[in-house]
């Protein structure tokens, strides 16, 4: 009976937040078993996995419980309803530790959820706990391994939240990224990680390291999960200056509608493509063959071959605003990689900061006539596949480009390298083109599998 039970809830960890999120509404499924399926899935491969910061069983149980007898009292649902998701342990959960990855906050509880938790909630979600982050959010790892290969790492800084939704544990998680900390960990770990546009989501309640960079975004097995909470968690908060008051986009009804015409993608391959390995290389090469008219290459313009280093000077200077009093108080509690960005951002000349601010623009300007002519930007989400080794994160040179350009970015998880391990392919669009860009993302997943 046991193993029947355990097979039964593979299978039902199996399917996608949409085929979950509707079986819960017409009460075809509870909410109370799908939180017993995560539960028995996590407590038998984390020990190995490590994704999770923080579980509490009985309040998991306590949330389904209340969503279920939700739903039987015929009041509406929320677009959430009864679905688990993992929040990564930077973004404050009220009566739930939240660590920040970081010696120094071990056991700190919120007395404040953050904005977006209280979204989450209010649309039904079930927080089913804390996932693993690197220490503040930054390269040095944490101790999530690739359940691909418990050998490899699982990317960071996101690490917890990439390798729990690909390991079955939870159908959707939140992430964050400031570098390539949502469409990097997604690729080696083989799901779909979305990062929206600047500004989409509001970030109250979350650890900020750059108040210019710093992205919120999401994880799930397919597109359409991820444009499902993703469209929930869009919005407006004053006390985030990155947000607007305008409309948002139908992110699901977008997502799951046909495209007017096939879609028509740019392959670009960016700066540092020397450092991809040869099976990303045949892969891509691949993938524009078998697209045919629908792909054409572009080189982009040589400026941005400048990104990378302006990217990073934007990330340390105001990381070691953020950051310094870590170093004041715990300098000795904090990782070499972290205390070296820190004491790095702070002897950063005012000029260099500023100028790179600038650069956001200038990008975003040159990209115009790109976007013109295809529906999204082809290009690799990481040089690879999940490198071996747990000593760093792997290399985020085909993300950091797009998270200075402010573009919304999508991992869609349809490549598999000659080792076994997945590889992601990353699409990008215009700046507020969200909407359209998971439209693209659900039909090139639908048609890699068909």
């Amino acid at each position: 009976m046991a193993a029947d039970a355990s097979d039964a809830g593979q299978q039902l960890l199996a399917l996608g937040a949409s085929e979950l999120r509707d079986r819960l509404a017409s009460g075809a499924l509870d909410a109370v078993t799908l939180v017993e399926s995560c539960l028995a899935r996590i407590a038998a491969r984390d020990p190995e996995v490590h994704a999770w910061a923080h579980v509490d069983p009985d309040f998991a149980r306590h949330q389904a419980r209340a969503m279920d007898a939700h739903r039987r009292s015929g009041r509406p649902l929320g677009a959430l309803h009864g679905l688990p998701v993992g929040v990564k342990d930077i973004i404050d959960t009220a009566r739930m530790p939240t660590g920040n990855g970081c010696a120094l906050d071990a056991g700190r509880v919120p007395a404040k959820d953050a904005w977006i938790i209280q979204r989450l909630k209010s649309a039904g979600a079930i927080i089913l706990g804390k996932t693993v982050s690197t220490e503040l959010a930054y390269l040095h790892p944490g101790a999530t391994r690739n359940p691909h290969n418990l050998d490899h790492t699982p990317g960071g800084s996101s690490s917890g939240s990439a390798a729990a939704v690909a390991d079955g544990m939870v159908p959707l998680a939140i992430g964050t990224q400031t570098g390539g900390s949502v469409i990097r960990p997604a690729a080696f770990c083989g799901v779909t990680g979305f990062k929206p546009s600047f500004g989409a989501i509001p970030r109250n309640g979350v650890l900020m390291q750059s108040h210019t960079l710093d992205t919120l975004g999401v994880f799930a097995s397919d597109p359409t999960g991820a444009a499902i909470l993703a469209e929930v968690i869009f919005g407006y908060d004053p006390a985030d200056t990155a947000t607007s008051p305008a409309p948002f986009p139908a992110l699901e009804r977008t997502a799951a509608s046909a495209p007017p015409l096939p879609p028509v993608f740019a392959i670009v391959r960016p700066p540092g493509w020397e450092r991809a390995d040869d099976d990303l290389k045949q892969a891509i090469a691949g993938l524009e063959e078998a697209l045919g008219e629908q792909a054409f290459s572009v080189d982009l313009p040589e400026i941005f071959a400048e990104a990378a280093a302006q990217r990073e000077r934007i990330n340390l200077a105001e990381m070691s605003r953020y950051y310094y009093h870590y170093e004041r108080d715990g300098a000795a509690q904090l990782s070499d990689v972290v205390l070296k960005a820190i004491r790095s951002g702070a002897t950063m000349p005012a000029r260099d900061y500023l100028a790179a601010l600038d650069w956001p623009r200038i990008l975003g300007v040159a990209l115009e006539e790109i976007f013109s002519r295809c529906d999204a930007i082809l290009c690799p989400a990481a040089p690879g596949p999940a490198p071996a080794g747990l000593e760093s994160t792997g290399d985020a040179i085909f993300n950091g480009l797009w998270t200075l350009c402010g573009t919304p970015a999508v991992t869609v998880p349809i490549l598999t390298a000659s080792n076994g391990l997945p590889m992601g392919v990353q699409l990008v669009a215009g700046r507020g083109d969200d909407a359209r860009l998971m439209r693209t993302a659900r039909w090139l997943y639908d048609w890699a599998d068909g």
